[in-house]
């Protein structure tokens, strides 16, 4: 083969607040399909977060070391998602997809990203059936009312969310 071997560098893009089982199940699946999938917060969302930028981050970073997955990195952007993924030479984004709900909204930001930067691909993952219903808002606020969370998201983050609102 003449031509350079060319590393497979997927960017899985999102605000994280606050990790959720069905993110790790995106993420671990795409990764296993990449060179290397890079997890990257997005530092300012127009939503109001529970966690700091550097929380979600580090609640990132601990799940995958909880699970010694080595081709996963974490890292924090701002900006367009397609200007961050070319400046880590990534080639696609991974988005998750939950309902059809998600696939309107994954569709028309695929179709920007396209429009945007034609040499990125978008990969929609479809999340694992036991975690369609779980949304970052709503488990927030089932957290925020006490309850049992532990299924629906990885342990650290069940201690952090315990964490912010028994303050």
């Amino acid at each position: 083969m003449t031509e350079q071997y060319r590393k497979r560098i997927a960017v899985y893009p999102g605000s994280f607040d606050p990790v959720t089982n069905g993110h790790v199940d995106i993420a671990v699946r795409a990764a296993s399909l990449m060179d290397l999938l890079i997890v990257a917060v997005y530092e300012t969302p127009a939503k109001n977060l529970l966690f700091t930028t550097d929380e979600r981050v580090a609640l990132w970073q601990e799940v995958i070391a909880e699970r010694h997955i080595t081709n996963i990195e974490v890292d924090r952007y701002s900006g367009l998602t397609v200007d961050y993924v070319r400046s880590v030479g990534g080639q696609s984004i991974v988005r998750g997809l939950r309902a059809t709900t998600d696939f309107e909204v994954e569709f028309q930001q695929a179709l920007m990203y396209r429009k945007l930067a034609p040499e990125i691909e978008v990969l929609c993952m479809i999340t694992d059936l036991q975690y369609l219903f779980v949304s970052s808002s709503l488990l927030k606020e089932v957290a925020r009312l006490g309850a049992p969370i532990e299924d629906m998201v990885p342990a650290p983050v069940a201690r952090a969310l315990r964490a912010k609102f028994d303050q």
